[in-house]
């Protein structure tokens, strides 16, 4: 079975002295803002708008252009996540409410540094995280 692509974003948000990632937690799971892919959008659209629905936030700015990087296909029903970097300015997220769900998809949300996001993330994620690293560390 082919899998279905969802995407997202690594966003971060300058705070004095330091990047901050905004992570996302379902159940004890974190992860980026991501979410699927309709078959209108382009992935990069599905990624904004899953920022959008899942933290409020408007104002991403791609900064490094639009690299991306992709998991390895895992879960059940079978995907790849497809994640790019941006950055906010905004500081205060609002959980989006899930129709499907009838409650937020998402339990908590946090701004974290590299180190504190590494002791949340699973490997999968983690993956994710290097890439980013890499891109911030390098401009």
């Amino acid at each position: 079975m082919k899998p279905y692509l969802s995407a997202g974003v690594v966003v971060v948000r300058k705070a004095p002295e330091q990047l901050l990632y905004l992570l996302l937690r379902a159940y004890n799971y974190w992860d980026f803002p991501k979410g699927k892919v309709e078959p209108d959008e382009t992935p990069l659209a599905a990624a904004m708008r899953e920022v959008n629905e899942e933290s409020g936030i408007t104002d991403l700015q791609f900064d490094w252009g639009e690299p991306w990087v992709e998991t390895r296909p895992y879960g059940r029903p079978l995907k790849i996540a497809r994640y790019y970097l941006a950055r906010t300015g905004t500081e205060h997220i609002t959980l989006g409410f899930n129709p499907e769900l009838g409650r937020p998809e998402h339990h908590e949300y946090r701004w974290v540094t590299a180190g504190q996001a590494r002791r949340l993330l699973t490997p999968r994620v983690l993956r994710v995280l290097d890439w980013a690293e890499g891109i911030l560390n390098t401009r």
